[in-house]
C-alpha cells in the first residue's frame, strides 16, 4: 500500500466478478416465479408484475412523422380574401355597418365624399373532395368579395362560395379543379385527452406549416365564440392564418378545423387553442352542399346548468340534468307540455349532463324528429313526447319585447364578435353581449344603459354569449337585475329596477 492506495490481484477481481454473476443467475431463477407474490414489509399491498409488458411501437415514426404530414401538407390551402369597406365619414375609425346602427349615420357628418377602401385578409382551408370543396371558417371569409385559393403546388383559383353557417362558423367553398389530393374525414367522438394531434395551415401567410400538440380537452363550450360550441383543445400552435386549418390524428384523418386561440391579449399562441370537430363540421357542411344552408331542430325552451344550489332547491338531490328557464310560447316545447323549472334529465334515454349538450342535440336532429325528454318536476319524474320545430333564424337574437323579460324588458343584444370589439376600441379578450337597442320609455333606459355598452355579468354571472344572457335573464324572472356593464372600456355596476 502506498499514498493510502489498495492494490488488489488481477486474478482476485476476475474471481469476484465471476461469482456475482453466477450468485445474480440463481437470484433471477429463484425470483422468476414470484409474479404475483405479497411485498414483504407491505402485508395489505399486493404488487402484480406484468408478464408481457411491451412498449410502445413506434413502426414508421421512427424517424419522427413525416410519413403522415407529407400526405397532408398538400390537401391543406392557402385562403385569401378582400373586401370593399367605406371609411366612417369625418374621419372617424369606424366603418362597420353594426357599428353605425348604434350612433346612426348623423354622426359626425362627412365633409367630403370619403374613399372606398380594400380589406385583405388570410387564412387556410382543407380540401375535402378531389373534384375541389374545401371546409373553412366562416369568419375566414365573412363579407368577402373576392377569395382566391393557393394550393401548395402554387397553382391559383378564384373560389366560388358555396355556403356558410355563423352559428358554428363553417364555411364550405368550391374550386374548378379535379385530381386535387384530400384528407379523409375522420371520427372525433374517438378522440380522447393526451392523445397526439398535428395542425396543419398558413400562419400569418408563411405557407404550408404544420405543429405538433395533444388533445388537452374535448366537449369545450360555453366560451362564447360561436352559437354552437364542441370545441376540440389542443396545446398544438396555433397562430393568426390558421383558421380553417386542418387538425389531423396520427393516421392522417382529418379530425377538427381549426378556429380560435386564446392568446391572453397578445395575439399569438398561448399552448391553448380551439378546433371544431369534424362530427360537428360534417353534418354542417353537408347541408350546405346539399341544401346551400343548415336547418336545425328546436323546442324553444331557455336552458341552464344544474348547479349544487339550483339542486338543493328543485329537488334534483345531485347536480345533474339541465334547467328550464323559460318557455316559448307557441313552440314545440310548450305544446308538449314543459314548464319553467322543469329538469331535463335525459334525452331518448341517454343523460342530459349540461346545457351546452343538449343544445347541441338538438341542433343537429332535423325538424320533425319525434325526441323523448325525462324531466323532474315537483320531485316526480314524468316522459314528455315532443316533435322538433325548425329553428328560426331572430330565435338567435333577444328581441325587445320577446326574448327579454321583467327588468331588462325593452333592451336587444348581439353577440359580442372579434371585429364588433375593434370597432368599440375594447381588448380582444373583452367578454359580453353588446347593447344594439335600447327603448326609449324602458326601465333599463332610466338606468342609464345605452346602444354599444357591453354587459358582461348579470347578477354577477359573467355571459358571454346570447344564450348565457338569456339564461340570466330568465334567472332572474321579475326581480331587479344588477348589471356590470363596459362603456366605453370603463367597467361599472347599473341597477335596472324591476319597478
Amino acid at each position: 500500500m502506498k499514498n493510502g492506495e489498495i492494490h488488489i490481484p488481477r486474478w482476485v477481481a476476475l474471481v469476484a466478478l465471476l461469482g456475482t454473476l453466477i450468485g445474480g443467475g440463481v437470484l433471477a431463477i429463484g425470483l422468476k416465479d414470484w409474479t404475483g407474490h405479497t411485498v414483504l414489509g407491505a402485508a395489505d399491498v399486493n404488487v402484480t408484475l406484468a408478464r408481457s409488458a411491451s412498449p410502445v411501437p413506434l413502426g414508421e415514426f421512427s424517424n419522427g412523422f413525416s410519413t403522415v404530414l407529407k400526405s397532408a401538407l398538400p390537401a391543406v390551402v392557402n385562403i385569401h380574401t378582400s373586401k370593399i369597406v367605406k371609411p366612417r365619414p369625418g374621419g372617424m375609425p369606424f366603418n362597420e355597418p353594426f357599428f353605425r346602427q348604434f350612433f346612426g349615420d348623423q354622426f359626425g357628418q362627412p365633409q367630403m365624399q370619403p374613399r372606398q377602401q380594400r380589406e385583405q385578409s388570410l387564412g387556410s382551408g382543407v380540401i375535402v373532395a378531389s373534384d375541389g370543396i374545401i371546409l373553412t371558417n366562416n369568419h375566414v371569409i365573412d363579407g368577402a368579395t373576392d377569395i382566391k385559393v393557393d394550393l401548395a403546388d402554387k397553382r391559383q383559383f378564384q373560389a366560388k362560395l358555396i355556403g356558410t353557417d355563423a352559428k358554428t362558423d363553417v364555411a364550405v367553398l368550391k374550386i374548378e379543379a379535379t385530381g386535387l389530393p384530400t384528407l379523409a374525414l375522420g371520427d372525433s367522438s374517438k378522440l380522447h385527452v393526451g392523445d397526439l394531434v398535428f395542425a396543419i395551415g398558413e400562419p400569418f401567410g408563411l405557407g404550408g406549416t404544420a405543429t405538433m400538440g395533444i388533445v388537452s380537452a374535448t366537449g369545450r363550450g360555453g366560451l362564447g365564440i360561436e352559437n354552437y360550441e364542441d370545441f376540440i383543445q389542443t396545446d398544438a400552435a396555433i397562430n393568426p392564418g390558421n383558421s380553417g386549418g386542418a387538425m389531423i390524428d396520427l393516421r392522417g384523418n382529418l379530425i377538427g378545423i381549426n378556429t380560435a386561440i386564446l392568446s391572453g391579449g397578445g395575439g399569438g399562441n398561448q399552448g391553448i387553442g380551439f378546433a371544431i370537430p369534424i362530427n360537428l363540421a360534417r353534418p354542417v357542411m353537408d347541408q350546405i352542399v346539399s341544401h346551400g344552408k343548415v336547418v336545425r331542430g328546436y323546442l324553444g325552451v331557455y336552458i341552464q346548468n344544474v348547479t349544487p344550489q339550483m339542486a338543493k332547491q328543485f329537488g334534483v338531490g345531485e347536480a345533474r340534468g339541465v334547467l328550464i328557464g323559460d318557455v316559448s310560447a307557441d313552440t314545440p316545447g310548450a305544446r308538449a307540455g314543459m314548464k319553467r323549472g322543469d329538469v331535463v334529465l335525459q334525452l331518448n334515454g341517454q343523460p342530459v349532463n349540461s346545457a351546452n349538450e343538449l343544445r347541441l342535440q338538438i341542433s343537429q336532429m332535423a325538424p320533425g324528429t319525434a325526441v323523448k325528454l325525462q324531466i323532474l318536476r315537483d320531485g316526480k319524474t314524468q316522459d314528455l313526447n315532443i316533435t322538433l320545430g325548425e329553428l328560426p333564424e331572430e330565435s338567435e337574437k333577444a328581441a325587445p319585447g320577446e326574448n327579454s323579460s321583467g327588468a331588462l324588458q325593452g333592451v336587444e343584444v348581439q353577440e359580442l364578435t372579434p371585429e364588433v370589439a375593434q370597432e368599440l376600441d375594447l381588448p380582444a379578450r373583452t367578454r359580453g353581449v353588446v347593447v344594439s337597442d335600447v327603448e326609449p320609455s324602458s326601465l333599463a333606459a332610466a338606468a342609464g344603459l345605452n346602444r354599444g355598452d357591453v354587459i358582461q355579468e348579470v347578477n354577477h354571472k359573467p355571459v358571454a354569449s346570447i344564450e348565457q344572457y338569456r339564461q340570466a335573464v330568465a334567472a332572474a324572472g321579475d326581480q331587479s337585475v344588477l348589471l356590470l356593464v363596459n362603456q366605453h372600456g370603463i367597467t361599472q355596476y347599473v341597477v335596472v329596477e324591476s319597478h
